[in-house]
C-alpha cells in the first residue's frame, strides 16, 4: 500500500509540477486558441471540453472525483461564458476521477450520453456520485446541436472498454482521455489497460481528420494541446514497452518483482512521470507477455 501511495504521489508530481509552477489556478477556463466555441474547463489536474452553441452546451466529463462541489463549479463556469441551456453531458469513459459529479449538470437539464459499457460497468458499483447515462450508444453518434457536430466513436478497447473519441470534424479537434498522455509516460492508468487494442485505438484515432487533441490532463509542458506527434509517439512507447518485456523472456516466471527490476526504457528516461510509471508499464506487460492476460 506504502507503495502504491508513493507511486501515486510521484505521479500527480510529475503531471502537476509544470501548472504548479506557474501558479495556475487550481480552477481555469480558456477558450481554445483560434474557435468560436471550443472551450477547456480545468479542476486542478483533470480537465474537460465544453461545446457553446446557439442552441445550447455540449459539455464532457464533470471531473468531480474527491472534489464535492466540482460539478456545481463546472456548471457555474459554464454559465459565465453562455446561459444557453446545457443540453447534453457526454462521458469519455467509466472511470470515477472523469466522471464524478453529473448530478449538477442533471438538475441543469443535460441529456447524459456515454459508450453501453460505461452504464454496464457503474451499475453493479451504485455510486452515488455517479449518475449512470441516459442514453449509450454502441460504435458511434452524431450530435449536432445550433449548427456544430460532434461525432462520438469507438474503437475498442484501450485505456479502459469503455474509452471514447469526441471529435469535432469542423474544427479538427478531438478530446481524448487518458489512453495518450502528452508528453508524458502512462502511469496509473495502465491498472486497466489492453495493451495490444490500445495500439490499434491509436492508429484508428491517427486516421480521424485533426490537429489538435484537448486531453483530459493537461498536456507537458505548460499545459498544451496533443498532436499527431504526441499520439505517434506513445504508440511507440507502447510497442517498444511490449517489445522489450517480451525480450526479457517472460515465459520464465519473471513476473512481477524481478520483470521490473530489469524493465528499462532510456530512451523516455527524460519525459516527466518515468519514473513513477515504470514499473506500472512493466506490470502491465509482464502480466501480457508472462502470464497472457
Amino acid at each position: 500500500m506504502r507503495h502504491l501511495l508513493v507511486l501515486l504521489a510521484a505521479s500527480v508530481a510529475a503531471l502537476c509540477g509544470p501548472a504548479a509552477a506557474q501558479n495556475r489556478p487550481p480552477i481555469e477556463t480558456t477558450k481554445v486558441e483560434g474557435t468560436d466555441n471550443v472551450y477547456i474547463f480545468r479542476n486542478v489536474n483533470h480537465q474537460s471540453m465544453f461545446i457553446v452553441t446557439s442552441d445550447g452546451v455540449i459539455a464532457t466529463d464533470p471531473i468531480a472525483y474527491g472534489r464535492p462541489t466540482g460539478g456545481q463549479t463546472y456548471v457555474d463556469e459554464i454559465r459565465k461564458i453562455t446561459d444557453k441551456p446545457i443540453k447534453y453531458l457526454i462521458y469519455s469513459h467509466h472511470h470515477y476521477d472523469h466522471i464524478a459529479g453529473g448530478m449538477a449538470f442533471k438538475e441543469a437539464g443535460a441529456q447524459i450520453i456515454a459508450h453501453k459499457r460505461v452504464k454496464e460497468r457503474l451499475a453493479p458499483l451504485g455510486d452515488p456520485n455517479t449518475i449512470l447515462p441516459d442514453e449509450s450508444f454502441d460504435t458511434d453518434k452524431t450530435i449536432t446541436l445550433g449548427g456544430t457536430t460532434l461525432e462520438l466513436r469507438y474503437f475498442g478497447p484501450n485505456h479502459s472498454d469503455s474509452n471514447i473519441v469526441m471529435w469535432l470534424p469542423k474544427e479538427k479537434i478531438i478530446f481524448l482521455v487518458d489512453t495518450i498522455p502528452v508528453g508524458a509516460v502512462p502511469g496509473l492508468g495502465m491498472i486497466d489497460f489492453y495493451p495490444l487494442e490500445a495500439e490499434d485505438f491509436i492508429k484508428k484515432v491517427l486516421a480521424l481528420d485533426w490537429d489538435r487533441m484537448i486531453p483530459g490532463h493537461p498536456g507537458q509542458p505548460n499545459g498544451r494541446l496533443g498532436s499527431k506527434q504526441d499520439a505517434q509517439s506513445i504508440l511507440a512507447l507502447m510497442q517498444e514497452a511490449s517489445a522489450e518485456m517480451k525480450r526479457l523472456g517472460m515465459q520464465e516466471a519473471k513476473c512481477w518483482a524481478e520483470a521490473e527490476k530489469e524493465f528499462k526504457l532510456p530512451k523516455y528516461a527524460d519525459w516527466p512521470g518515468y519514473q513513477a510509471g515504470l514499473p506500472l508499464i512493466a506490470r502491465r506487460y509482464c502480466s501480457l507477455w508472462g502470464r497472457g492476460t
